[in-house]
């Protein structure tokens, strides 16, 4: 018999055994069950008696006594079964009409066996949701990358790491809440479904909105509709939630992901570096219990001093010339070519000196940063919402922090002058009309917005998957995610 044979017939046993259930006046789905407490808790009440539920995942039966472990999200515990807490109708009951994989409530004394292992002595068992599919074979550990990602539920039953990632990204979540609201920020939500690609430089979604007949697309990022609350009168505002930029899928990037956003009144970039400096650091302690992360076979210590690294010295010192002084792309590559960085082939894909610009730096300076990092002087080229620095435009008040060659956030001092930020989004389409298919169109609401005025406003965005691909060390950013998308 093949495996599907054999997962076939197991299906048919337990579909039997729902009839028979029916048949003989029990419910195989019960509607609720009074839990004491969690199994979690249970653990920690030794000598007491409790009620509690979860999912059968182990059962051995040894005549007239036997074990099974059940668990939830967070933890597992030991039942011992046996004829002389049970009456030997429900022990006959327990033994051949509750398999691996339903769900049971339990109640008895919790107690430790002679080896140690904390254990409820099971004096009742009910049966509460009988499972018509059995678990995977050798679930536990289960490794097939395509079932872990399609039937997450499996992979959360068997896999202990995945359980820690999801149950510390719902910390992470948790806390940026808490610690935003703590310093006067106020949470709001704004449109996912819009009519102007704005925010960040990306290539959107697209969908069509069939009751106004309207072409839109999908948010690639939140920065101009919170920009605008900022203009409303709300001093320090964020949001958490999705994004969506319709570009390449490799192991570190996602099209629908994760962030929070965040801008606050009256700061300048240099606010938000220690903002979000003691931030980090809390927010690790919490979620994590240190500061330390095991990233690529390197330790990574947040708590050490910073290093920064000057984003325009260190391209000019890496090019040989002063790159700022180049507008023309082609003239760009010709340079970087003789420089025998790359070839004119490899930088084909580079439409534009603000593709070729980031091309370069992704490679050089951004991969080779290990310890957590702010690099900030950045090309104003590269950020068209970003305030011009007062002593040369060519460069923007920003910072990315960068730890493992990985860039776990980005911000800037916010630009608020029309009259340039007009200008800085035309010359966005004229990029586009480049072939460059990863630039903002000219939001005329937004604009608008700001000719209303605005006040100094600094914005940083943080993502939330690539924060947990970062400190678990994991290979795929998919794996951040519950349910990542999947052909």
């Amino acid at each position: 018999m093949n495996d599907t044979q054999a997962l076939s017939s197991e299906v048919d046993i337990r579909r039997k055994k729902i009839e028979d259930l029916i048949e003989r006046g029990e419910i195989p789905y019960k509607d609720k069950f009074d839990r004491t407490c969690t199994i979690d808790e249970a653990r920690n009440k030794v000598g007491e008696r409790v009620k509690i539920a979860g999912r059968i995942i182990f059962k051995r039966v040894m005549g007239k006594f036997g074990f099974i472990q059940i668990r939830d999200l967070k933890a597992k515990i030991q039942v011992s079964v046996g004829r002389n807490e049970l009456n030997e109708e429900d022990y006959d009951f327990y033994k051949k009409m509750i398999d691996i994989a339903d769900f049971v409530g339990v109640e008895g004394e919790v107690y430790l066996t002679q080896t140690g292992e904390v254990t409820v002595r099971c004096e009742k068992i009910v049966l509460l949701s009988k499972t018509l599919r059995p678990l995977p074979e050798k679930f536990h550990g289960l490794s097939d990358t395509e079932t872990i990602y399609r039937q997450r539920y499996l992979d959360l039953i068997s896999n202990e790491n995945s359980r820690k990632v999801f149950l510390t990204r719902s910390k992470v979540v948790s806390f940026l809440r808490r610690y935003l609201e703590d310093n006067g920020f106020i949470e709001v939500e704004t449109p996912i479904l819009q009519t102007s690609v704005s925010g960040a430089s990306a290539k959107p979604f697209f969908t069509h909105h069939n009751a106004l007949d309207l072409e839109c697309n999908l948010r690639i990022a939140k920065e101009c509709w919170l920009k605008q609350c900022i203009s409303a009168g709300f001093d320090r505002v964020f949001e958490v939630g999705k994004d969506f930029r319709n570009e390449g899928m490799d192991t570190t990037h996602l099209q629908e992901f994760t962030q929070v956003e965040w801008y606050a009144s009256y700061w300048n970039y240099e606010d938000n570096i220690n903002f979000f400096h003691k931030l980090i650091l809390q927010l690790l302690n919490e979620c994590l219990g240190t500061t330390k992360v095991n990233y690529q076979g390197k330790e990574i210590d947040f708590a050490q001093e910073w290093e920064r690294i000057d984003y325009v010295a260190k391209m000019n010192e890496l090019l040989g010339f002063e790159f700022l002084d180049i507008s023309d792309v082609d003239e760009f590559k010709a340079k970087v070519v003789k420089k025998g960085l790359y070839s004119l082939k490899e930088l084909d894909e580079c439409k534009t000196v603000r593709t070729l610009i980031d091309y370069i730096y992704k490679r050089h300076i951004r991969n080779l940063v290990v310890n957590p990092t702010i690099i900030y002087n950045y090309p104003a080229v590269l950020m068209p919402l970003a305030r011009r620095n007062d002593k040369d435009a060519r460069i923007v008040d920003a910072f990315q922090v960068v730890a493992g060659g990985a860039e776990l956030v980005k911000a800037y001092s916010e630009l608020v002058d029309p009259k340039i930020q007009r200008k800085l989004l035309i010359e966005q389409l004229q990029e586009k009309a480049l072939g460059d298919e990863e630039t903002m169109d000219v939001d005329e609401d937004f604009l608008l917005s700001m000719e209303h005025g605005m006040p100094p406003i600094s914005g940083l965005g943080f993502g939330i998957d690539r924060f947990l691909q970062f400190i678990f060390d994991l290979p795929n950013i998919r794996d951040t995610v519950l349910f990542p998308t999947m052909r």
